[in-house]
């Protein structure tokens, strides 16, 4: 299926591209600007889930660009030390609150910044702007179609400034990179790769639900999702390889790889279709995401491939990425034009490379404090414009993973020595035949193990629905809430 001249060519335009950026002096971000403001200029914010990512935003907001974190929020009072710990040598003692409607009830509070798990991130984001906040919202913007667009018509209802946190939109070697790429540096861009090549263990397997913490309040941990008994290990992290939180690695890591690929393509609607083939490799766990996935994006005059391994990464790589080491990643974008590619393999660095795939031209520099810094440059504008990842770039970038998701999970039973090509791209079909071998490679049985072979899907941009006779799929786009925990915001 892979076409040798094709693997060639993209093994040698990523071997070019890596091999000149670890030669390449990265360039630090330009400070923020910032300014002295009096006691009642400064902005105010409150922090809500701090385990994990949310140090981040703790850092993002400490004592920088005029803020001060008054209230940290959490649901597991046995998380809050670091957080706690951190803004009480900054600025002093921050409240702590466990229920975030009490947090919401201040009117005093500015901003709310949300690092919670996937299912809280469309309501906990409504109900901060319906009570005149600003918001800063993790990535992914929604746990689904429907309500990532309700939180753009909350966004603009209430005049509220509305951040999704995918970071490389702020940094200045992205901007850069995506710059030359709309500038018509490497010609005419037909498709858009991203890949995220993360391994990721099995999360193990329990016989009887875990215990709920010491400190912890599941029935808010829960919120708008069901109130479940927790069926896996840890409580923590681990929700995201679980339908009802999470959306598998396409929502956790993809979610910047796939917003960077259609940024780069200039699409600001959804594609025209989708469709998804993969499946859970290599153990048997709690876990019920994807670990392997390829996902095709047809946009009519361009094309998006997304590609997820779990697994350990042997040889193939998608094309440029240079000779691969058993366990090694590869996060990152590549954008093929007529007249070159550009190739940018993490966050913030990246190069244009020519036909012959010699460097043209590098891109680096840049970090998460130019997109906190962004956030409160908007807020202060009051103009979402002045967003580098407003609300609604966040929706379209997170529905791309969520409709990759109902693909895969409408998919039919195939063994993966049954799979075919998946489309008439070319490049959708190299992808299929390296996400073939990598399985090979990690003695995946292809005669007997079995994948979800998704079936293509296609959308009325407009509308943002499935097209034909899709009702069961027209229905995986939103979600049943929990009463009291409903996601009603509609305009």
């Amino acid at each position: 299926m892979l076409d040798r001249r094709h693997f060639i060519q993209h093994t040698a335009a990523v071997s070019a591209a890596l091999a000149a950026l670890r030669t390449m002096p990265l360039t630090a971000a330009e400070p923020a600007a910032t300014k002295r403001v009096g006691a009642n200029d400064k902005i105010r914010v409150a922090v809500v889930g701090v385990n994990g990512r949310g140090m981040s935003h703790v850092g993002g907001f400490n004592g920088v660009n005029g803020c001060e974190i008054v209230t940290v929020c959490d649901c597991d009072e046995g998380v809050i030390g670091k957080a706690m710990e951190a803004v009480t040598k900054k600025t002093g003692k921050p409240a702590y609150e466990q229920d975030i409607r009490k947090v919401l009830e201040d009117k005093s509070i500015d901003v709310v910044s949300f690092a919670t798990p996937n299912h809280w991130h469309a309501l906990g984001a409504i109900w901060a702007m319906q009570a005149g906040k600003h918001v800063y919202v993790e990535k992914p913007a929604s746990h689904n179609v429907v309500e990532g667009r309700r939180m753009v018509q909350a966004a603009r209802k209430h005049n509220a400034i509305c951040q999704v946190g995918t970071q490389s939109r702020s940094t200045p070697g992205m901007r850069a990179a995506v710059g030359a790429i709309h500038a018509g540096k490497i010609g005419a861009v037909k498709t858009a790769y991203a890949s995220c090549f993360k391994r990721r263990g099995s999360i193990g397997k329990v016989d009887a639900p875990t215990a709920v913490g010491k400190g912890v309040d599941y029935n808010l941990w829960s919120g708008p999702a069901p109130l479940l008994p927790i069926m896996r290990k840890k409580m923590h992290y681990d929700w995201h390889w679980v339908w009802a939180y999470g959306n598998g690695d396409l929502g956790n890591q993809g979610v910047h790889e796939m917003d960077k690929a259609r940024w780069g393509l200039k699409k600001d609607t959804m594609p025209k279709s989708v469709m998804s083939v993969g499946g859970r490799f290599g153990y048997v766990d709690d876990g019920e995401t994807a670990n392997t996935q390829l996902c095709v994006f047809d946009y009519g005059d361009a094309e998006m491939i997304f590609e997820v391994r779990g697994l350990p990464s042997d040889s193939p790589y998608p094309q440029g990425v240079g000779e691969a080491k058993k366990g090694s990643n590869f996060v990152g974008n590549i954008w093929y034009g007529d007249k070159g590619t550009v190739v940018c393999p993490n966050y913030s660095s990246g190069v244009l490379l020519d036909p012959d795939n010699k460097v043209v031209e590098k891109f680096g520099g840049g970090g998460d404090a130019d997109h906190f810094a962004n956030f409160i440059k908007a807020v202060r504008s009051g103009k979402h414009t002045d967003l580098n990842c407003d609300i609604e770039e966040g929706h379209l970038s997170a529905a791309l993973c969520h409709l990759a998701n109902v693909s895969y999970r409408l998919g039919e039973a195939k063994t993966l020595g049954e799979l075919k090509d998946v489309s008439e791209s070319e490049h959708a079909n190299a992808a299929l035949t390296r996400m073939v071998a990598h399985l090979k490679d990690n003695e995946i049985d292809l005669t007997k193990t079995m994948c979800h072979f998704g079936p293509t899907l296609t959308m009325d941009p407009k509308t943002e629905r499935f097209t034909g006779n899709n009702d069961k799929a027209n229905a995986m786009l939103g979600r049943e809430y929990r009463k009291g925990f409903e996601v009603t915001e509609s305009v």
